[in-house]
C-alpha cells in the first residue's frame, strides 16, 4: 500500500489544493495499471499513472469512502488502457482496487488511501458500452456467515443441495410440500421444527418449568 507523508498529510489543511485521484488496478494475472484524474502522468510509488480516469469525483467521494457499498465503474472502463476484448474475457472481472488522493505538484509525497475494493461482474449495456460496479472490502465484511435458522427450505429446486430436477416445477419451500409434493425431505434444508413466536411469548410455565417448585 502507498502510504502518505506527514508532508502530504500537511498539504491537505492548506488553503489551495492540487490534489486528484489516483486508481491502481491489480488483475486476477498480476497485471498492473495505473489511472489518475490528473491531466498528465504521475509516478507514484513505481507505477505510472496515465490520464483516463473519467470519473465524477464528487460523486465518488460520497459513494465510495471507506463506507460498506457499491458505486459505478463505467469511468473506469472507458479508459483507453483497458481493451473490450479483455472485457468480454472476463480479464478484469475482481480486479483489486486502490484509491488515492494525491498532490499532482508533489507526487512523490506518497498518496492518501481513500478506498479499495474490487470490481463486480462486468456487463454491457444496450449502448455497448460496459459497465460494473465497485464493491467495498467494508461491504463483504458485512455479508452475513453460515445459514440462517429459519422452517423453511434454504436451497433452490434443481440445485445440488434439493438434489431434485426442475423440470418446470415450483416449490414454496414448505417441509409440508418436501414431504407430501416431492418426497425429499432427505434433503429438506430448513428447520421445520423450529419453535415459533408463540412457543417464546407463552413463557416457561407452558413447558412446564416451575422454578424447581414442586
Amino acid at each position: 500500500m502507498i502510504e502518505a507523508t506527514e508532508a502530504l498529510r500537511a498539504r491537505l489543511h492548506e488553503e489551495v489544493l492540487t490534489l486528484c485521484f489516483c486508481w491502481r488496478l491489480t488483475r486476477q494475472d498480476g497485471l498492473v495499471l495505473g489511472l489518475t484524474s490528473h491531466d498528465r502522468t504521475l509516478n507514484l510509488g513505481g507505477v505510472s499513472y496515465t490520464p483516463g480516469a473519467a470519473w465524477e469525483t464528487d460523486r465518488f467521494v460520497r459513494g465510495a469512502d471507506l463506507q460498506a457499498g457499491t458505486v459505478s465503474a463505467s469511468g473506469i472502463l472507458s479508459s483507453d488502457a483497458i481493451r473490450a476484448e479483455d472485457l468480454r474475457n472476463g480479464l478484469w472481472d475482481g480486479c483489486e482496487i486502490a484509491v488515492y488522493r494525491v498532490d499532482w505538484q508533489a507526487p512523490e509525497l506518497g498518496g492518501l488511501h481513500v478506498w479499495s475494493g474490487s470490481l463486480s461482474a462486468i456487463t454491457v449495456s444496450e449502448q455497448g458500452a460496459f459497465q460494473a460496479e465497485l464493491v467495498s472490502h467494508m461491504a463483504a465484511l458485512q455479508r452475513p456467515l453460515g445459514r440462517v435458522l429459519q422452517r423453511q427450505c434454504d436451497a433452490v429446486l434443481g440445485d445440488d443441495r434439493c438434489g431434485l430436477s426442475a423440470n418446470g416445477r415450483t416449490c414454496d419451500r414448505r417441509y409440508e410440500t418436501c414431504r407430501d409434493v416431492f418426497a425429499n425431505t432427505e434433503n429438506f434444508r430448513g428447520f421445520p421444527h423450529l419453535p415459533g413466536n408463540d412457543f417464546v411469548l407463552a413463557g416457561t410455565a407452558a413447558i412446564g418449568i416451575d422454578g424447581s417448585k414442586r
